[in-house]
C-alpha cells in the first residue's frame, strides 16, 4: 500500500494508480481554491445570522487568508524535511474537521478561528501536493501533462467557488462551510490508500529561529495588508505592523545565511525561471484578484444582478480552464513556458482593458463576456505554465519548498493586489449607496487592476528575453558547423 510509486517515463500513458495520486492531491488543491472564494456569497447571511460587525465580518474571509497565505513557505518545507505522505494526509485530516467545525458553531469568534485553521491546513497541503506531483512525474511532457491537469483544478477552484456559494447560499450559509468536510474525507482515505511514504530528508537539524521568525514575519506582512484598507495605510497600527513584519523578515533571512540547515535556502531563489514564476504568479494572482472584486460589486451593485447571477457570470472562464489546462501540455512541451505565460497575461491585460467600458447599462454579451473568456484563455495558458517553470530543474528534495514559495507568491499576491484595489476603490467615493458613485470608484479601480497586469507583462517579458538568449549560444555553433 505503501511501496513508492514508479516514476512515469517521458510516456504519458500512467496506469490507474497513478492517475488516483494525481486525481487525489488534485481535488484536494481545488478545495483549498474552493474555499478562498466559497464564503463570499454567503457573508451577508453570515452577518445576519452570526450578527457579526462589518470588520469581524471581513475575518471570515480574511482568516483563511492569513493561515494560507502566512505559513505556506513552512508548509512546503515541511513537506520536504518530515515526508510529502505524512504532511498531507495530516493537512487534510485537519483541514475536514475545521470544515465541521465551521458549519456547526454559532459564535463568530470560533467561525473565524476555523478559518485561520483550515488556511494553515491549506498552507500545507498545497505545497506537499504540487511535490508529490513533481516527484512521482518525470521532468518533461509526463509532468507538464500532470501539472496541467492538477492546475484545472487549483484554477477552477476559485471560480467554482463563487458558482457554488450562489447555489449553496440559497440552501443555507452553514453548507458553504459544510460542503468541504466530506470530499475532504474521501480524498484523506484515497490518499492514505495510494500515496507512497516518499523519503524524508535524514540526519537534518531543525532550523527552529528561522521557522519561527518567517512564520511570524510572514503571518505580520499578510496581517498588514489584509487590515490596511479597513483601518488606512498610514494609520500608525499599520505602519507598526509593516515595520515590525519587514525587521523579523530581515531577521529570517540574516539567520538562513547563517544556519547550517536553514528552512529557506536562499540559493534557490537565484535560480531565473524560479524568481520569474514567483515575481510573475504575484502580479498575475494579484490582478486577477482585484479584476474579480470589482466585477462582483458590478454585477450585484451597479447592474442589480443577484448573488447567483453574479456567480454564474464567471462560470464561462471557469469552463475553458477546465477544458483547456489538461489539453495545454502539447503547446507548453513546443513553444516553452516563457512564451505561454507571455501569451496568458497579454490575455489578462486585454480582458482588463476591455473592461474599462463599463458604464450602468453595459450588456453581458457585449462587454462582460468578452473579458470572461480572455480570462479563461490567459488562465489556461499562465497558471499551469507558472506552476511546470516554478518547479523545472528543482531537485527532489526541495520540490516541496519550490512549491511552498509559489503558492506563497500567488496568496501574497492576490491580497496586497486586493488591498490595494480596495483602498483605490474606497479613495474614489466606491463604498457610496448609489449606482453611479460605485461605477466612479470601479474606473480606476480597473485601471490599477490592468496595470498591475501590464507589470506581470514585463516580468513575463524578461522570460522571453532570457530564453533568446539561451537559444542564441546553442543555434551559433550549429550554424559555424553548416558554414564550415
Amino acid at each position: 500500500m505503501n511501496s513508492p510509486v514508479p516514476l512515469s517515463t517521458t510516456s504519458t500513458r500512467w496506469d490507474a494508480r497513478l492517475w488516483g495520486v494525481l486525481l487525489t492531491v488534485s481535488i484536494v488543491v481545488g478545495l483549498d481554491a474552493l474555499d478562498v472564494s466559497m464564503v463570499g456569497v454567503a457573508l451577508p447571511a453570515i452577518q445576519a445570522d452570526l450578527g457579526l460587525s462589518t470588520n469581524a465580518l471581513q475575518w471570515v474571509v480574511s482568516g483563511y487568508v492569513l493561515g494560507y497565505g502566512g505559513l505556506l513557505l513552512l508548509g512546503g518545507r515541511t513537506a520536504d524535511l518530515l515526508g510529502r505522505r505524512r504532511v498531507f494526509l495530516v493537512a487534510v485530516s485537519v483541514f475536514a474537521l475545521a470544515s465541521l467545525l465551521g458549519g456547526l458553531v454559532d459564535d463568530g469568534v470560533l467561525l473565524i478561528a476555523s478559518r485561520f485553521i483550515k488556511g494553515l491546513a491549506a498552507a500545507f497541503t498545497a505545497p506537499a501536493a504540487l511535490s508529490i506531483v513533481t516527484t512521482t512525474f518525470q521532468e518533461g511532457p509526463a509532468r507538464n501533462r500532470a501539472i496541467g491537469i492538477f492546475a484545472v483544478f487549483g484554477a477552477s477552484g476559485y471560480s467554482a467557488g463563487l458558482v457554488f456559494s450562489g447555489l449553496l447560499t440559497e440552501v443555507g450559509w452553514r453548507w458553504t462551510f459544510l460542503l468541504p468536510a466530506p470530499i475532504a474525507l474521501i480524498a484523506l482515505f484515497a490518499a492514505w490508500k495510494l500515496i507512497p511514504s516518499y523519503p524524508a530528508e535524514g540526519g537534518r537539524g531543525y532550523d527552529i529561529p528561522g521557522a519561527v521568525t518567517g512564520v511570524a514575519g510572514s503571518l505580520l506582512l499578510v496581517f498588514g495588508v489584509v487590515e490596511a484598507p479597513e483601518i488606512g495605510w498610514a494609520a500608525p497600527r499599520t505602519l507598526v505592523t509593516f515595520a515590525v513584519a519587514l525587521a523579523l523578515l530581515a531577521t529570517f533571512v540574516i539567520i538562513e545565511k547563517r544556519s547550517s540547515h536553514p528552512l529557506l535556502r536562499l540559493g534557490i531563489l537565484r535560480a531565473g525561471p524560479l524568481a520569474r514564476a514567483n515575481l510573475g504568479g504575484a502580479l498575475f494572482f494579484g490582478a486577477y484578484i482585484g479584476f474579480q472584486f470589482v466585477v462582483m460589486l458590478y454585477l450585484q451593485r451597479v447592474l442589480g444582478w443577484s448573488a447567483l447571477q453574479t456567480a454564474l457570470g464567471f462560470l464561462p472562464a471557469a469552463l475553458i480552464v477546465a477544458f483547456g489546462s489538461p489539453r495545454i501540455e502539447p503547446l507548453i512541451d513546443r513553444v516553452g513556458t516563457p512564451r505561454t505565460i507571455f501569451a496568458g497575461v497579454v490575455a489578462h491585460v486585454v480582458a482588463y482593458a476591455l473592461f474599462l467600458r463599463i458604464d450602468e447599462h453595459s450588456s453581458y454579451a457585449g462587454t462582460v463576456l468578452p473579458s470572461m473568456i480572455l480570462l479563461g484563455i490567459g488562465f489556461t495558458l499562465a497558471f499551469s505554465s507558472l506552476n511546470i517553470q516554478a518547479t523545472s530543474g528543482i531537485a527532489d528534495a526541495e520540490q516541496g519548498l519550490a512549491g511552498g514559495l509559489l503558492n506563497t507568491s500567488l496568496q501574497v499576491g492576490g491580497a496586497i493586489g486586493l488591498a490595494v484595489v480596495t483602498a483605490v476603490l474606497t479613495s474614489n467615493g466606491g463604498r457610496e449607496a448609489s449606482p453611479a458613485a460605485l461605477l466612479a470608484g470601479l474606473t480606476p479601480a480597473l485601471s490599477v487592476v490592468t496595470g498591475i497586469a501590464v507589470l506581470g507583462l514585463l516580468v513575463a517579458a524578461g522570460g522571453l528575453v532570457a530564453r533568446r538568449r539561451v537559444e542564441v549560444p546553442a543555434v551559433e555553433p550549429q550554424l559555424a558547423a553548416v558554414a564550415d
